[in-house]
């Protein structure tokens, strides 16, 4: 629901990988977005309109992404389909994260855009500190590359991750990814990659920017 920049992008995506699509927008004019080639549907309605979800093909869905430009249509959209047609794969864009929070805590997947974007400019202008990958709030943990203290340069990435209290997914050397084992060590230049509970991310920035003979 929702053939705004995103919605399009969606819709594009999920048919090159072989999907069928229905997309639905309240205005004819924003399928424009879609490219010349798309053959899926176009719907022109309401998103949460029980005969236009209809039309699209909600009661045999995989899937449903609401997307549009309003948090309220949104989220209605998303109840209705996750609750009259119990489509269990329902995604809701939510501008306000304080309203992103309660949705999720109601079984609804959110993504809230606004905080992950002001990390993401936080992390790019600031020195030092972490750049947050991936985050699911209802499952609370977060993904984030971190920047370490030149002191743990030599020593094992296993043990940076076990100090962060989370667990080194990866590590990016000379542009590839290395998947570290309990030889591994770390080396200038490296980039890690860790996965851990959200409420340790504050704390593992700090302890990765100080020296590992400080932290004892």
């Amino acid at each position: 629901m929702g053939c705004g920049r995103t919605g399009a992008a969606l819709a594009t995506e999920f048919e090159a990988r072989g999907h069928t699509v229905a997309i639905i927008d309240r205005t004819s004019d924003a399928f424009r977005r879609l490219p010349s080639g798309f053959s899926g549907q176009k719907i022109t309605g309401i998103g949460f309109d029980r005969e236009t979800l209809q039309t699209a093909g909600v009661e045999g869905a995989y899937g449903f992404a609401a997307v549009s430009s309003g948090d309220n249509s949104n989220i209605l959209a998303a109840r209705v389909v996750r609750e009259t047609y119990g489509v269990d794969n329902v995604v809701a864009r939510i501008s306000d994260p304080g309203r992103a929070a309660v949705y999720r805590r109601l079984g609804i997947t959110t993504v809230a855009p606004v905080p992950w974007t002001s990390a993401q400019i936080v992390s790019r202008l600031l020195p030092g500190g972490h750049d947050e990958l991936f985050r699911d709030e209802a499952a609370g943990v977060v993904v984030a590359r971190l920047s370490f203290h030149d002191a743990w340069i030599g020593r094992p990435v296993l043990e940076l991750g076990a100090a962060v209290g989370g667990s080194v997914s990866y590590v990016v050397r000379f542009g590839d990814a290395m998947f570290p084992d309990a030889t591994s060590a770390l080396q200038d230049g490296d980039e890690v990659v860790v996965a851990m509970p959200i409420d340790a991310l504050r704390q593992a920035v700090l302890t990765a920017a100080t020296s590992p003979e400080e932290e004892r």
